[in-house]
């Protein structure tokens, strides 16, 4: 079940993941990328790591995309978008990504195809584990993507408020 689970998760993820990349309208992008969070909370949901799950739900899905939708209703890119089309570098960096990112899979089958599953360590995902690599390993790294965040919401502001 976990199996059947996990590989209707990996289509959803890797097509919504190609809707957000390659969408020209942002508003769809957007909705994709959450339908595309949403499918990450369902991979944790498959690890037992429960609290992780609904964080991913509650914060990226919930928070951060209303964000990301707000901040494209704001800067409202429908004339930028009419009036250029793609350039000469997105014709080829688009495949060369993609190209490289199947290389990059297709090691990771080959060198991991004669391991099983391995089932998680024991109070892995729950709410003092996460607790104890937060706020220890991986303290500056949230501290450092939080800064960025608030930094391209004003700048998202700035960039509004210079056409008015």
């Amino acid at each position: 079940m976990e199996l059947i689970a996990f590989f209707v998760l990996a289509v959803l993820a890797v097509a919504s993941a190609l809707i957000v990349i390659t969408h020209r309208n942002p508003v769809i992008s957007a909705l994709a990328l959450g339908i595309n969070l949403i499918s990450i909370a369902g991979f944790y949901l498959v690890l037992r790591a429960q609290f992780i799950a609904l964080l991913q739900v509650i914060v990226y899905a919930g928070a951060i995309l209303v964000l990301i939708v707000f901040v494209i209703m704001l800067l409202n890119l429908k004339d930028e978008a009419r009036q250029r089309g793609s350039g000469s570098i997105q014709r080829w960096l688009g495949p060369l990504l993609a190209l490289a990112f199947a290389v990059i899979l297709g090691r990771a089958i080959v060198a991991g195809a004669g391991l099983g599953l391995n089932a998680p360590r024991p109070g892995f995902g729950t709410v003092e584990t996460l607790g104890r690599e937060l706020f220890t390993r991986f303290f500056y790294p949230f501290e450092v993507i939080s800064l960025l965040l608030i930094v391209a919401m004003v700048g998202a502001v700035l960039l509004a408020k210079r056409r008015l």
